[in-house]
């Protein structure tokens, strides 16, 4: 969308997987029948399989109002659909533009569309009172929102949109639910995805509240059908609970392991923490287990510690600021969930760190004690290192 990457590099080319042995197809498949253990396809031809993986990814959600049909309303899910958008902003001299939904890829496509054509304005609606609702808690997404509008963007949260407005078959504005009615020539629909289960249903698989139910490798209730990706149900390591994890890391993961599975192995996938992180402008923010918000619904009890730390030592030029948060489960001290808004993109990583420290089940003693690498130009100076200052405050308080 910004011009940093072609369309080409970042997709497997077809020579790929044929020089390795793969026959691609590309044609739609119609039906799935488990019992005789073949595949349909569009035109008719009929395969037969041993093993079956289900790796249909997800569609965007497209909520049902008025508007949704015109000319420069798109969604984001896929090249072709970017490739749709540049061509669209190109031919029609967009000037405005509203995006729908401010979790990260919304955010990420309208930043981007920012930095590469500054004179494009940018509005952000969002239904709930924050951006990155997913990723953040309201005190660490404040920062975002604050980012946000110095650089120019419109962020409108806690407003419905109602309905997109016309001219001549084209977008012309989005009207909200306060009556506010915001100029546009093109939008962006990106409020979440869906897979089809029409084919896993044809395959009789079982099929829970978030996608095809699976085992821990990958096996779905048909013994030789796998699924993987953002098809299938996941659980959640901090609750046990399933929830979805349509995030790209997991799918890889995922696939990893049915790979594995084919050649005789049996690594279990454990469940999703939904790691993610966001570039906006300069700005990161990352986040991975649960926000303090979404444990209190889970009726976990729970203690945060919040730090501000910086990214290189003190008498470093160019030094950024960055902030860290930590969930702890108060009945067990156990880490649960971790948040980082940053200005610099290195410290935004360390979201990795408070990962494994999930995995682990880390209580404050363990990030008290962690030595992390430092050097002056590339690190917090050891005595402000979050991560262990976290540990030291939450040793004595929890």
């Amino acid at each position: 969308m910004a011009g940093l990457a072609t369309s080409e590099s970042i997709v497997i080319p077809d020579a790929m997987l044929k020089n390795a042995g793969i026959n691609v197809i590309r044609e739609r498949v119609t039906g799935v029948d488990s019992r005789e253990k073949n595949v349909t396809l569009e035109g008719g031809k009929v395969l037969s399989f041993d093993k079956l993986l289900f790796a249909n990814g997800a569609d965007p959600v497209i909520p049902p109002i008025a508007g949704r049909d015109l000319q420069g309303v798109f969604t984001l899910r896929s090249t072709p659909e970017a490739e749709a958008m540049i061509k669209f902003i190109d031919e029609r001299k967009v000037k405005s533009f509203t995006v729908v939904g401010a979790g990260f890829i919304g955010l990420e496509v309208g930043t981007l569309l920012k930095q590469a054509r500054p004179g494009l304005k940018v509005t952000v609606v969002e239904l709930l009172d924050q951006p990155l609702p997913a990723m953040l808690d309201a005190d660490m997404a404040s920062k975002v929102a604050s980012y946000l509008a110095e650089q120019g963007i419109d962020l409108h949260t806690g407003v419905r949109v109602t309905g997109i407005s016309g001219k001549n078959g084209y977008v012309s504005g989005v009207e909200l639910d306060s009556g506010d009615v915001t100029d546009s020539d093109m939008v962006l629909l990106s409020i979440g995805a869906k897979s089809d289960f029409d084919l896993a249903r044809q395959a009789g698989l079982d099929i829970g509240e978030f996608g095809i139910k699976v085992n821990e490798y990958m096996e779905t209730s048909h013994p030789d059908i796998f699924a993987a990706g953002d098809n299938v149900e996941n659980k959640c390591l901090v609750t046990g609970k399933n929830i979805p994890g349509q995030l790209r890391g997991t799918a890889i993961c995922q696939g990893r392991l049915v790979a594995k599975r084919l050649k005789g192995a049996a690594i279990p996938f454990t469940g999703v923490l939904n790691s993610s992180c966001v570039k906006l402008f300069d700005l990161c923010a990352a986040s991975v287990g649960l926000t303090d918000e979404l444990a209190k619904k889970h009726g976990i009890k729970t203690a945060c510690f919040t730090v501000d730390s910086r990214s290189k030592h003190g008498m470093i030029k160019g030094m950024k600021p960055w902030t860290l948060k930590v969930v702890f489960n108060k009945e067990n001290r156990k880490v649960i969930g971790s948040q980082i808004v940053s200005m610099s993109e290195s410290p935004a990583k360390e979201i990795d760190v408070m990962n494994m420290a999930i995995k682990m089940g880390a209580v404050p003693e363990d990030l008290l004690t962690i030595n992390c690498a430092g050097h002056p130009d590339l690190s917090s100076e050891p005595s402000l290192e979050p991560i262990s200052i976290v540990g030291v405050q939450a040793s004595g308080k929890i």
